[in-house]
């Protein structure tokens, strides 16, 4: 075979494939991680590190602009979603306060989504999403890029809001992009205070959801993930939140479970039909729900109810506790008062852990709701959610210290590390390094290893490199291959 051949023949190929997730236990492959659980599998992650000494830290990447999402890892690869524009120090106002006002006077702004190399941290290839003045204003604590994308391996999904939903494969290639219309999620009491948008997609199977309570026409929707085609769209009388969606397999099975203030609630993710519903949460819903012992835990913490509750699976219908009742027959506890506002819970063994904004934990028996302590982690603000990994619990401040508590039913604070940055983002973990988002860059945090050859990695650049080179040759592949099959 000639040399010319052969290299059609790997375009060829290279124009029908991209590298997939190459480890199942180092990926992350939404908000929180597998399952939304936040829980890491594999080798442990470091109690302590030093970003002054690098102690522990393995690479550390910048990434301009400004954005929330949090990190997301499929095989050997790491996607980081940011908005840049003129302002090279934009605005971001942390801490506990009361402030509703939107920034004002933002420019042309530019979306992009990076690709880095998980063993170096090196960028493999980025991509602008999208470019144009925002469409919604945001809060001071905000970005204009807070969801974080989802991967299944072969696709990632980017949702940007009010400027659309976008798939690429993990070569950097678009696939398909959705115009969702005007998505503002800011406060429903006041209109005018833009917030920009929060809730991020996720993949189950072959669909995209995606959760848009907002100002007016709040809706969940399903597209197909190889097309963008939307298969079912169902209508929700709610008001903005910026909780991301949950999917959950059980024997029963599938359930789309959303959070919400009017009604959280589950959704058949077949066909969009709505399952049960839960009312009188708090008033502007951010934590995603979680599964488990057979039991869905959601919590809401802004308005005159703060209820963190356990929802048993077999739930049907309107479930809402008449009066002040804090049980029903699809509760399996209720607490009125106790919970969170931004943080996302974290059900790990027999516990489940809860962190207020002020930094307050809680520990819970997790089947039950008894609390079995309450401690003040230190700190200022909390708006990231707790993750963890080898009997660690990991919480990081808006300030950018991560606290390192022992998972237990007693409290044991085991290190406090600095990130000497702004921390909004969730970590992600995958394989023994724990990869942290601050407001300038991305580190990747683990026990020293050896140097990794990276051959896989390689190999993948080029076929992305040629794929995208010889794209042109797909539909030709495709129909010589199709004429195989048919003499076959």
């Amino acid at each position: 075979m000639t040399p010319c051949r052969t290299l059609t023949l790997l375009c060829l190929i290279a124009a029908l494939q991209c590298p997939t997730a190459a480890a199942a236990t180092g990926d992350w492959p939404q908000f929180r991680g597998p399952r939304a659980s936040g829980i890491g599998e594999g080798r442990a992650t470091p109690a302590m590190w030093n970003t002054e000494t690098g102690k522990n830290i393995r690479w550390k990447t910048p990434i301009p602009g400004l954005g929330h999402a949090c990190p997301v890892v499929s095989g050997e690869r790491v996607f980081i979603v940011t908005a840049t524009s003129n302002n090279d120090d934009p605005e971001l106002r942390p801490g506990l306060y009361g402030d509703i006002k939107s920034v004002e006077g933002e420019t042309e702004h530019a979306w992009q989504v990076y690709c880095l190399s998980r063993n170096t941290g090196e960028v493999l290839w980025r991509r602008t999403i999208h470019r144009g003045q925002p469409t919604i204003k945001r809060h001071t604590k905000a970005s204009h890029a807070n969801s974080t994308p989802a991967t299944d391996g072969s696709h990632l999904v980017v949702f940007l809001g009010s400027e659309g939903l976008y798939c690429y494969d993990l070569c950097g290639n678009l696939l398909w992009k959705r115009d969702l219309g005007r998505l503002d999620s800011g406060y429903y009491r006041a209109p005018a205070a833009q917030w920009g948008f929060g809730s991020s997609p996720i993949i189950y199977g072959d669909r995209v959801f995606v959760q848009c309570d907002v100002q007016k026409n709040s809706f969940i929707a399903a597209f197909d993930i190889h097309s963008g085609r939307l298969i079912w769209r169902t209508a929700r009388d709610d008001v903005p939140s910026w909780g991301t969606p949950t999917i959950h397999e059980g024997p029963a099975g599938a359930q789309l479970i959303v959070n919400g203030y009017r009604h959280a609630g589950g959704y058949d993710p077949q066909t969009g039909q709505e399952i049960w519903r839960l009312g009188r949460g708090g008033d502007i819903p951010v934590p995603t729900p979680i599964v488990a012992h057979d039991l869905i835990f959601l919590s809401s913490a802004h308005g005159s109810n703060r209820p963190l509750c356990a929802v048993r699976l077999d739930a049907t219908g309107d479930i809402t506790p008449p009066g002040n009742a804090t049980s029903s027959e699809h509760l399996a506890w209720h607490k009125r008062r106790d919970g969170i506002y931004m943080q996302t819970p974290l059900a790990l063994g027999d516990h489940l852990y809860a962190c207020r904004g002020n930094g307050v934990l809680s520990c819970y028996v997790a089947k039950t709701g008894k609390l079995l302590y309450r401690e003040r982690l230190g700190g200022s603000s909390f708006t990231a959610s707790p993750v963890a990994s080898g009997g660690k619990l990991y919480f990081t401040s808006e300030l950018g210290r991560v606290y390192v508590v022992q998972a237990g039913p007693t409290y044991k604070l085991l290190a406090i590390n600095s990130m000497n940055d702004i921390c909004m983002a969730t970590p992600a973990i995958s394989d023994g390094l724990l990869i942290v988002r601050t407001k300038r860059h991305v580190y990747a945090i683990g026990e020293p290893a050896a140097e990794v050859v990276g051959s896989r990695e390689r190999f993948a650049g080029r076929i992305c490199f040629m794929r995208r080179r010889c794209g042109v040759f797909r539909p030709l592949v495709r129909k010589l291959l199709d004429g195989l099959r048919v003499r076959r």
